[in-house]
């Protein structure tokens, strides 16, 4: 089972920052520079100067002067904390998500404990594993996803929100975040219970588990290094919502046999269905067939396209589990980037040939303005989806989910 701790936390001091709002900010992996520029100038103590460092030296001074001036505190106190995150999803509804901020020990992935459901890139992972050293401590959370089966671990969390929050801080993009600190012994003994024969399944964070992995091997033997930081959540929260991650494609404006070699594989595997809009690229919610949109520079006609046949993706992934087989982003994978243009696992890692966009108007921009020269358009997976593919063993694709919305970094740190 997995071992749920509350923390001793490492937090802004409210007081010697003002308002949290000027020093929260989203995962690292999702800012650009020009996003962490525009962060930057909000406050010098937003927490991309730490999390997103010019240097990783840098981000350790910052740390040493943040405490001496009060600006970041410790907490010898352990509590969990809870966070409520109020948000409108892309149908203009008001939704709201729950979960709790606590510490989780690393341990290898296996059943009954910790699953990743996708796999990561090499970079990331180096580069988190610096910044863990430099500062000792886990800044950015790891989402994770855990069974409520009798919904006790939401009844304490609704018993922690029923005071004052401690804080509320409002992202870049308008969600609402509320967040309540609780020391209550019995309230962590009841989350621990609802979580004591609970399998922990990774949303967002793999990179920075398998850092924390590594980063506790380092140090060796017991201790605070060899916990990690996570933002809990229940697989029944119904604020719980999944966007996909569409594809953007370099590199074959040269290379007309790898246009050709795209085009054959559609009108062989797939059933091809011409669109009216590109705005229709993103396919509709799952029907049980793999599909999803394309278009390319060239002719900049938008299209649907349906796997014929299941049979044709059992073939192409022969040995995997069934749920991996069922999955679009796996069978784009196998079919297309590995199939007709021939890439590698390790240019899938690297990025060669290869962008995310998980904005539809963004990803349909680059390809009509031919800053990329095609795209593949996904809908999104299915939380189940996920749960059975990671149940099977089997880790997605990169960038097969995109949950939303993103846990900032900046509410609370969990100190090694």
């Amino acid at each position: 089972m997995a071992e749920v701790q509350p923390l001793r936390t490492l937090r802004y001091d409210p007081a010697a920052v003002g308002s949290l709002d000027e020093v929260i900010a989203p995962p690292y992996d999702v800012i650009d520079d020009e996003q962490r520029a525009r962060l930057s100038t909000r406050s010098r103590c937003n927490v991309v100067e730490i999390d997103l460092p010019r240097s990783y030296e840098q981000a350790a001074e910052t740390m040493r002067v943040w405490s001496e001036r009060g600006v970041l505190v410790h907490e010898e106190e352990p509590a969990v904390w809870v966070l409520r995150q109020d948000y409108n999803a892309p149908d203009g509804a008001e939704r709201t998500r729950t979960g709790f901020f606590a510490r989780v020990r690393v341990e290898e992935y296996g059943d009954g404990r910790i699953r990743p459901h996708e796999r990561t890139h090499p970079g990331p992972k180096e580069d988190r594993l610096r910044l863990t050293r430099a500062t000792r401590a886990n800044l950015s959370p790891i989402f994770t996803l855990f069974p409520d089966r009798d919904d006790s671990a939401e009844r304490a969390m609704a018993h922690v929100a029923a005071e004052e929050p401690f804080a509320v801080a409002t992202d870049p993009d308008g969600t609402i975040n509320r967040l309540w600190r609780s020391p209550d012994a019995d309230v962590i003994a009841e989350l621990q219970m609802a979580l004591a024969d609970a399998e922990l399944l990774i949303a967002d964070g793999h990179h920075r588990y398998e850092t924390a992995r590594v980063y506790a091997d380092e140090v060796g033997g017991d201790g605070d290094h060899c916990y990690v930081l996570m933002l809990l959540c229940s697989l029944s929260d119904p604020g719980l919502l999944v966007f996909p991650t569409h594809r953007l494609l370099d590199g074959l404006k040269e290379d007309s046999a790898k246009q050709q070699a795209i085009r054959n594989v559609l009108l062989r595997d797939f059933e091809v269905e011409e669109l009216t809009a590109a705005t229709q690229l993103e396919p509709p919610g799952d029907d049980g067939r793999v599909a999803f949109g394309y278009m390319d520079s060239f002719h900049r006609k938008p299209y649907r396209v349906t796997l014929r046949d299941q049979a044709i993706a059992d073939r192409a992934l022969v040995g995997m589990p069934a749920p991996y087989r069922r999955l679009d982003t796996a069978v784009l994978e196998a079919l297309v980037l590995r199939g007709a243009l021939g890439m590698s696992e390790d240019d899938i890692s690297h990025l060669r040939g290869l962008r995310y966009s998980n904005r539809l108007p963004d990803a349909i921009e680059q390809v009509e303005s031919g800053g990329a020269d095609a795209g593949f358009f996904l809908r999104a997976t299915p939380v189940e989806q996920v749960r059975e593919v990671a149940a099977a063993g089997e880790s997605m694709p990169p960038k097969s989910t995109y949950f939303y919305p993103k846990v900032p970094t900046g509410l609370v740190f969990n100190p090694l």
